[in-house]
């Protein structure tokens, strides 16, 4: 037993003197490296790196600032955000290339894998890819911005973001739609608030027995009594063709776009009151309803088709009575002559 505690004690002993050992060789070696690694050379080169990262944050800074105070009428909001990402995205790159340069690996090896990686993702992602191309045809044609009201493949919204990939758009009843840009480059893209002033024609129609002189001078005072209608360029008033209940006339008028609701709903206003005024009457379309009573109307109608079953046997038992009484009159006719001799009298 004393024994077993001896060689336990003993191997305790032999592993601590092995650590200590260890750590001692593990410092030795650090301030070897340590000591290798702090020259002159390498002061230098490590400040040189330091100075060079700097630089490359407060260029990355400085651009940003730059792009940020440029004035939204030379560059709108949405390609300032492009241009922020893009910048972004060359900044990382150009960190990343540099920091692997410091540990000596070789960029020609990378550029050669991405390439190649390159040509396979873009096989994989031909939507995505196209996307961005016409992303970047969106951009540079500058056909829509932030704030628009656009229509597009049938979706009608506001622009919300305009991204690399697709065009996102809040619909008049708030809910999102994204479009991607390759459908926007090649459908038809209406853009509502493109231009500062927009037309509104609305359709009228009048009565045949209105003097159309009349009708056009009264038509056209209509808006005079619109607020947010334009009078540059002025209100236009026309004859649309005649119609089946009346004449059809347009009217014309210019408004700002932000005024598009209020001008609609005076310009209907507008129109029913001189109409009103002057005593013209809008023609519609009227229709005339008579209520019988079910079971009369039963009764009538089925008393009709006994009649007009009845009536044509009635018209053949008549011609035949009639045949016959002609025919009974001329046999009392022919033996009345028979009878009667003139020669008898002699």
């Amino acid at each position: 037993m004393e024994e077993k505690i001896v060689e336990e004690s003993n191997t305790l002993l032999n592993s601590d003197h092995t650590i200590k050992e260890d750590l001692n060789w593990a410092y030795e070696s650090f301030t070897k490296w340590l000591k290798g690694f702090a020259t002159w050379d390498n002061f230098f080169r490590l400040l040189g790196v330091l100075l060079i990262f700097f630089a490359l944050m407060a260029i990355y800074k400085v651009t940003v600032r730059s792009i940020r105070k440029i004035p939204e009428k030379k560059l709108p909001a949405h390609r300032s955000v492009i241009i922020l990402k893009f910048v972004k995205y060359i900044y990382y790159a150009i960190l990343i290339m540099f920091i692997l340069s410091l540990f000596g690996i070789k960029l020609s090896a990378i550029w050669g894998a991405a390439g190649v990686a390159g040509i396979a993702v873009a096989f994989a992602a031909q939507t995505s890819v196209s996307n961005i191309i016409s992303g970047v045809f969106v951009i540079a044609e500058k056909t829509l911005k932030i704030g628009d009201l656009i229509n597009v493949a049938g979706e009608t919204g506001i622009v919300d973001t305009i991204g690399l990939l697709s065009v996102k758009v809040h619909t008049l009843d708030n809910q999102m739609i994204r479009i991607p840009n390759s459908t926007i480059i090649n459908s038809t893209l209406r853009n509502t608030s493109f231009f500062d002033k927009r037309r509104l024609d609305v359709k009228v129609s009048v009565s045949y027995d209105t003097d159309m002189e009349t009708a056009l001078n009264v038509l056209a005072k209509a808006p005079k009594y619109c607020k947010d209608t334009l009078n540059d360029p002025e209100p236009l008033v026309w004859f649309d063709g005649f119609g089946d209940s009346g004449i059809n006339m347009t009217l014309a008028v210019w408004f700002k776009k932000e005024n598009f609701l209020a001008a609609k709903n005076e310009t209907f206003i507008a129109i029913k009151r001189v109409y009103d005024e002057a005593g013209i009457e809008i023609p519609y379309n009227k229709l005339d309803v008579k209520v019988y009573d079910s079971e009369n109307q039963f009764i009538a109608g089925a008393a009709r088709k006994i009649k007009a079953k009845a009536q044509p046997k009635t018209k053949k038992i008549d011609k035949r009575i009639r045949g016959k009484s002609k025919a009974t009159k001329n046999l009392i006719e022919s033996e009345s002559a028979k009878e009667y001799d003139p020669d008898d009298e002699h």
